[in-house]
């Protein structure tokens, strides 16, 4: 399905009934990432995947796409739909976007569910890593995907998931560059949420990878520990919905039931 917002096209899918449960997929992903869950998440929920700006069929809209653009695309989107609350699952950069959609619309939040992302802003390393990236994009878009994906995992999941990453890769290579340098664009100049996560009064979940080279787990552990943020620990790393597929399911389940 396609919504026109700011002149563009929001592409999203929404199956199911029940209390509903938005997806936002991450970086180089886009809302496919989630179809091997909808068949058990169905069966009694409504399931909402969307395209975030710049990824799967969802056009670009200008050069740097802010967090908050994406999460005023999300908010266009459920708006359509008439849904007035829902639990949100957001995969490393759609947990920044839906920290962003919290920001303004945490009434409309049942659950808010950080999977393999982080409430930190970039730190400086981070941030020249992107700058970097959009340079050589322009070049050499091909590879520079590749090898970012690739980054993302282990030698062993690299090994065990070869067939759903390479599938998952060819889905990456389909984001436009434009795409690609606007997301690292928004992602560099976003600010630390921490207080405002602390402070939801929604539900609130961790997802961690024990593996993750992506973010700072241990940190992330013992800021949340004895407060109201449960946090589940999986064995692997940053893509937990390949490498934890099952865990991730039950833990999506276990929180919004």
């Amino acid at each position: 399905m396609t919504l026109q917002h700011k002149g563009i096209n929001i592409h999203y899918t929404d199956e199911g009934q029940g209390t509903a449960i938005v997806f936002l997929h991450g970086f180089l992903e886009n809302s496919t990432m989630w179809n091997a869950f909808k068949p058990a998440l169905t069966k009694k929920h409504r399931v909402i995947c969307i395209d975030l700006l710049g990824h799967g069929k969802t056009d670009c809209l200008g050069y740097v796409h802010s967090m908050q653009e994406m999460a005023d695309a999300v908010k266009a989107v459920l708006k359509h739909l008439r849904l007035r609350k829902y639990y949100m699952i957001g995969h490393s950069m759609g947990g920044y976007v839906a920290l962003a959609f919290a920001e303004n619309f945490a009434d409309a939040l049942k659950g808010l569910c950080l999977m393999n992302s982080t409430y930190e802003a970039d730190d400086d390393e981070r941030k020249a890593l992107r700058i970097r990236a959009n340079k050589m994009v322009q070049t050499n878009f091909e590879n520079i995907v590749r090898m970012s994906f690739a980054n993302l995992f282990s030698e062993t999941s690299r090994k065990k998931y070869k067939a759903e990453i390479d599938e998952a890769l060819q889905e990456a290579l389909k984001t436009s560059a434009q795409g690609y340098v606007a997301c690292q664009e928004g992602m560099l100049l976003r600010e630390d949420k921490k207080e405002l996560f602390h402070a939801l009064t929604c539900k609130k979940l961790l997802i961690i990878g024990e593996k993750d080279t992506i973010l700072n787990s241990e940190k992330l552990i013992n800021e949340t520990n004895n407060t109201d943020i449960k946090t589940r620990i999986l064995s692997e790393g940053h893509m937990s919905h390949i490498e934890n597929k099952e865990e991730f399911l039950q833990e999506i389940l276990h929180f919004i039931e």
